[in-house]
């Protein structure tokens, strides 16, 4: 399932890569990174960060998502997720609801593996009928 990876592709799983490194999952031991590139061509990662309150934690989607709105972007163009293992890592349910916030349907959603496989989706295929935007 392995595609002619585009630079964009390769710059998001680089950083997604960077940033899945450093995620705080001791509880877990199960590290994911996401990277997003902006309406602005701006790229934006982050990792998951555990918690010992499990609800307390911060799923790597989310903090990729809060770096791009402290920096002033609003829109999601591409986003990246990074398995830690040779499965792919969909967003949970939280974090789809999340990401329709700042996409539209077409956004682009890759999903990477550990093996170098890579799945890309619309977004609307991982959230049909999400709240927030029409599809």
């Amino acid at each position: 399932m392995t595609l002619n990876l585009t630079a964009e592709y390769k710059m998001l799983l680089a950083l997604a890569s960077k940033a899945q490194k450093n995620a705080h999952a001791p509880y877990s031991n199960f590290q994911v990174g996401a990277a997003i590139i902006d309406e602005n061509a701006q790229l934006h990662a982050s990792c998951n960060v555990e918690n010992a309150a499990y609800p307390l934690g911060q799923c790597a989607e989310a903090g990729a998502i809060s770096a791009m709105i402290a920096s002033g972007s609003k829109q999601i163009k591409q986003i990246l997720i990074a398995s830690p293992n040779d499965d792919f890592c969909p967003p949970c349910g939280g974090c789809r609801q999340k990401i329709a916030e700042f996409a539209d349907a077409q956004t682009e959603v890759h999903l990477a593996t550990k093996n170098g496989q890579v799945k890309t989706v619309k977004f609307a295929e991982l959230l049909p009928l999400a709240f927030g935007f029409e599809t």
